[in-house]
């Protein structure tokens, strides 16, 4: 169902799903299609500094600082009557975590599309730290078409495949679309119970 193009392009088929459900076979895919788009921009991870290689030290000194503060706390000898740490004995120190000038994560979830019948291949350089917009779009491209005709849920940035596969080890270390994927039996059942009776 998920396949990776020698381009990058990612994709998921839901037209194989129909079967699965016969009563109201828009209805359910549509449903199922629903649910499948929000887990996969859901688990999609969005960029953190503080979990980059290059930041590892810096985010750890800086947490090290903090626990080094906290600590002082636990001796009142080293508070006011307020609880707050009297003058010269909080340590002022830290590391900056290094990312581009005006980065914003996010940009990976944003570039989730839905597309009927056909693979949509676009890209776009929003981003959608909480993936509600994507969703949405998505929603309403599933809700106002005939889902029979056959689903796609692709991301075409050249990064989606290396994140499925491993790449953000922290956080999507099973990928999106594979996790999501191995679900579809759940979606399935969960559509086909909220079918009118």
């Amino acid at each position: 169902m998920a396949s990776a193009t020698n381009a990058g392009q990612f994709g998921l088929d839901i037209k194989n799903f129909i079967e699965k459900a016969k009563a109201a076979p828009n209805d359910v895919v549509r449903k199922i299609t629903t649910d499948m788009l929000t887990n996969i921009v859901l688990r999609t991870p969005v960029g953190n500094p503080d979990l980059w290689a290059i930041n590892r030290t810096a985010v750890a000194y800086n947490a090290a600082v903090a626990d080094w503060n906290s600590s002082l706390r636990d001796d009142p000898a080293n508070t006011d009557k307020r609880g707050r740490l009297k003058p010269g004995r909080k340590l002022n120190d830290g590391m900056d975590v290094i990312a581009p000038e005006g980065y914003v994560g996010g940009r990976l979830r944003a570039n989730w599309f839905v597309s009927i019948g056909v693979q949509n291949r676009a890209t776009t350089t929003a981003v959608d730290k909480a993936g509600d917009a994507t969703i949405n779009r998505g929603a309403a491209t599933i809700n106002s078409s005939d889902a029979t005709q056959g689903v796609y849920i692709t991301n075409s940035l050249p990064y989606a495949v290396p994140i499925e596969y491993g790449h953000s080890h922290l956080q999507a270390p099973a990928g999106m679309v594979r996790v999501t994927v191995a679900e579809v039996q759940t979606f399935v059942q969960k559509a086909v119970a909220e079918l009118p009776k």
